[in-house]
């Protein structure tokens, strides 16, 4: 069948509510590359939203995906419980930053996972508020949309959303918001809105993933701790985009001297199987009653065998130190473009969790449509790129970090060519 014919397909069969960006189907994908129903090959740097991280199809994460089909696919966790549940649990309470006790719950999805932070969040601390930041990205479930910081498209025609959610600034030193700005915003909060003795957490992304690859200040990190701490408050770091290596870091939160009370993780967890996790101080994650958390689906064990798999091949393959070394390399590039391209405000992001954001030159003006146009000219030369902001107006790359130095390299000439374009 011709690619227009499923394209009707599609238009027919799925709501306009499930955007789209390519007007092209898979048919394969093989680490760094896509190829479609009619042989066209792409390589990719969005990785199905920064899952996949060590690449389409790894021999080793496939290979254990395949063994564990030959044992049991479902059994509902919560009625019979299996073995490598408990061990991924151990691992991710050893891997994730924070000295002390602590377990891990699973869940499918990265929202679940937040939602399962707030639900925790409340039973510890017998509060009800949560604050959450501007350009924030939580998930498109009732309460990751309250907490998203982004209307549109997230929250359009969808309210009215649960209560007790607030929002203040993060801190954004290109848009003119600065660590002392956010931390004024939130004191603004519990002068004028909810008492401190009634916040259950405060819920933010190290590194904020739709809202523009804005890595937050250290100064700014340690402060929330020290707000927290005061206040009787717990901290939550979403790392569901930022984990797994991406940051040149295992965890985006190992970037600072503080850690974080809960950690939301989910993505490049496993692989492109569909898991998350919520890893928390033991005593935290011990509040709920027994059945107040989990799910039918929650930790399947195919995706749980994915992710034992993706923590060795990031451990074996060094996926850390890449990490660090293609995001330079990219980077490189990119600042090396500012004068061609005078377009380019700002190139920014640890380790290859890299962004170039795109204002109209001579300006502080966003430019959403020069943004798309780079997006639109790199697809038609076979490369995949996301934009993301709360202006969309800023390029952000998620390509595996297994990627193969000649398939990088070539996708460096396609992004300078679409941004010269």
């Amino acid at each position: 069948m011709n690619p227009q014919e499923l394209l009707q397909r599609k238009a027919d069969a799925t709501p306009r509510g499930v955007g789209v960006m390519c007007n092209f189907l898979a048919d394969k994908a093989k680490n760094a590359e896509i190829w479609d129903t009619e042989g066209k090959r792409y390589i990719d740097f969005a990785g199905g939203i920064g899952v996949l991280n060590t690449g389409h199809l790894h021999p080793k994460v496939q290979a254990a995906v395949e063994a564990q089909l030959k044992q049991f696919s479902h059994t509902c966790y919560q009625v019979v419980p299996y073995e490598s549940y408990i061990r991924l649990a151990e691992q991710l309470n050893q891997l994730t930053p924070g000295n002390f006790a602590k377990k891990t719950a699973f869940f499918s999805t990265g929202a679940e996972a937040v939602e399962n932070a707030i639900k925790i969040a409340r039973a510890a601390t017998g509060r009800s508020g949560v604050i959450a930041f501007g350009g924030g990205f939580h998930g498109r479930t009732m309460m990751g949309m309250a907490l998203t910081g982004k209307v549109v498209p997230y929250k359009v025609g969808f309210g009215p959303f649960p209560g007790e959610i607030f929002h203040a600034p993060y801190p954004n030193a290109l848009h003119g918001v600065s660590t002392a700005d956010s931390l004024a915003g939130i004191e603004k909060l519990f002068k004028c809105d909810i008492d401190p003795a009634r916040v259950a957490a405060i819920i933010f992304e190290p590194v904020q993933g739709e809202g523009g690859f804005y890595q937050a200040p250290a100064d700014w990190v340690e402060a929330l701790r020290a707000l927290c701490d005061k206040h009787g408050i717990l901290l939550i770091a979403d790392e569901v985009q930022s984990g797994f290596a991406r940051t040149g870091k295992l965890y985006a939160m190992e970037h600072y001297n503080v850690a974080a009370d809960i950690i939301t993780q989910a993505k490049s967890l496993a692989g492109g199987f569909p898991l998350s996790a919520v890893t928390g101080r033991a005593e935290v994650m011990d509040a709920p009653a027994p059945g107040g958390l989990g799910g039918t689906y929650a930790g399947n064990p195919l995706a749980v065998a994915a992710a034992e798999a993706v923590i060795q091949v990031i451990q074996e393959e060094k996926l850390v130190e890449r990490a660090n070394r293609l995001g330079d390399l990219l980077k490189e590039k990119l600042n090396g473009l500012k004068k061609s391209v005078p377009q380019i405000a700002e190139v920014r992001g640890p380790g290859a969790m890299v962004a170039v954001e795109l204002n109209k030159p001579g300006s502080h003006e966003p430019d959403a449509d020069f943004t798309k146009k780079v997006q639109t000219k790199a697809l038609e030369s076979g490369l995949l790129l996301l934009t993301c902001g709360v202006y969309g107006n800023v390029v952000r790359f998620l390509f595996p970090l297994t990627i193969e130095d000649a398939v990088f390299d070539e996708a460096l000439a396609k992004l300078e060519a679409a941004l010269k374009a």
